[in-house]
């Protein structure tokens, strides 16, 4: 089973996906080490895994479509589970890294959706 990267298959829609996927993926890894060995340190490293993994799956084209449905709810609980944790009453309770975090989740949520409705 061959499994080299697939680079040629990949639209500029994917690179901003890939993007979006690896900031977050850099906030939750800088959150897990600093939260690290606390519970929330294991989650914020997991979560980093999630992302990072989902990107080489994409990038070696091994079900893609699947990646980015399964891609969709994982991205949405983050965002979720970010909001219960903090529970931000204004924008101005924001910091710099929430705000990449969020906006980066955001529009990765968007680009999945789009990804998966051409390719299925």
């Amino acid at each position: 089973m061959d499994r080299s990267l697939a680079l040629d298959s990949l639209t500029p829609l994917h690179w901003l996906g890939i993007a979006m996927a690896l900031v977050s993926a850099l906030v939750h890894l800088v959150l897990g080490v600093g939260f690290f060995p606390h519970y929330m340190g294991v989650l914020f490293l997991l979560a980093t895994g999630g992302f990072v993994g989902a990107v080489v799956l994409v990038l070696l084209d091994y079900r893609r479509t699947v990646v980015y449905l399964v891609g969709i709810p994982f991205t949405l609980s983050q965002i979720v589970g970010w909001y219960v944790v903090n529970q931000p009453d204004s924008v101005s309770a924001l910091g710099a890294a929430d705000i990449a975090d969020k906006v980066a989740q955001v529009v990765l949520i968007a680009v999945l959706v789009v990804l998966y409705r051409r390719e299925s």
